[in-house]
């Protein structure tokens, strides 16, 4: 749709051109990204049962991994659905209004998995350094004062972001080179001046996932200098924060790379550029859960309980109706 003012139009609709330079090939994007989708969605449905289902896995550091769990099948569902239908049939036209609720929603739901790997890494500081005192600063009420100023940053640099990309006027074109409304993929349309837009998008970039690497790196310096110190005694811990910190380096680098590929010249092609920022909603999600899931041991044996009683169990049915078929 196109308003038309004094002369110049503005559009209210736009679309997505994202990977069309692949021309007739572009349709083969919807199995990798599909089979993606399907591996995060089904690992981290399994992990969020796992750890609802298991009474031995609601400890603090088990319910933050369901947390994230939930951010990561979460965030694909706000753009992959989409993505798939736009590969096979071109349906790729979104409303502002869509567009900026749809940007809000990943944008808020990525940073609060920044922001979930603070609190593990914090989680992981007081089991450690100040194991007498961990159930005091892990109970609902202790943990929710900390968690509050994170929540209330978060949202309210993600609100205003999206609320100056809603004040701009979109005169130049109406398509969007990217699968899904990113902040800057949207506002480099926008025919006025777009500083404030940047500025502001710089700052939530450094004052929410840079700054959130920057305390968990702090936590995990505190964190081995203590091990050091006290010998083999936290060494099941450590293996603990080996794991976070194998995904926090999966996570923030997919952050980092989708970052820079809009900001710092490049000679990547605009589908390589694509590619790679789609890669932070997708690639954590799909390997979270498995990283979790293999190095952490009360979650291996968990699944494969689980795993172990399904079977039993329907070999167990498929005994008794063999049975009763003999009568």
């Amino acid at each position: 749709m196109q308003n038309h003012t004094a002369g110049n139009i503005y559009f209210t609709t736009f679309k997505f051109s994202g990977f069309y330079t692949l021309g007739e090939w572009r349709p083969l994007l919807f199995i990798p990204y599909f089979l993606m989708f399907l591996l995060s969605t089904v690992s981290n449905s399994i992990l969020i049962y796992l750890i609802i289902s298991q009474r031995t896995l609601h400890s603090p550091m088990y319910i933050l991994i369901g947390l994230l769990a939930v951010v990561d099948l979460c965030l694909p569902i706000f753009v992959v659905p989409n993505m798939l239908f736009s590969f096979l049939f071109t349906w790729n036209g979104i409303s502002l209004t869509g567009c900026l609720i749809q940007m809000f929603c990943v944008h808020y739901v990525g940073t609060f998995q920044s922001t979930l790997l603070l609190w593990m890494a914090v989680d992981r500081l007081f089991a450690i350094c100040r194991p007498l005192y961990y159930h005091k600063h892990m109970e609902i009420r202790s943990f929710l004062k900390f968690v509050t100023v994170p929540l209330i940053r978060n949202i309210t640099l993600i609100t205003t972001i999206v609320c100056l990309a809603a004040k701009l006027s979109f005169c130049e074109t109406n398509e969007i080179n990217h699968c899904f409304c990113e902040h800057m993929a949207l506002v480099q349309l926008a025919c006025g001046d777009i500083s404030i837009n940047s500025l502001v998008g710089l700052a939530t970039v450094f004052l929410i996932p840079t700054a959130d690497f920057v305390f968990i790196t702090a936590s995990y310096i505190i964190i081995f200098a203590s091990v050091l110190k006290s010998g083999k005694s936290h060494l099941k811990a450590i293996n603990t924060c080996v794991t976070h910190i194998i995904v926090i380096t999966v996570s923030l680098s997919c952050v980092l790379i989708a970052f820079l590929s809009y900001r710092i010249r490049n000679e990547f092609s605009s589908a390589s550029r694509i590619f790679l920022s789609t890669l932070y909603l997708l690639l954590p999600s799909c390997f979270n859960p498995i990283i979790y899931g293999v190095r952490t041991k009360e979650i291996r044996e968990q699944f494969l309980k689980f795993f172990t009683l399904k079977v039993a169990a329907e070999n167990l049915t498929l005994k008794l109706n063999d049975h009763t078929l003999l009568l």
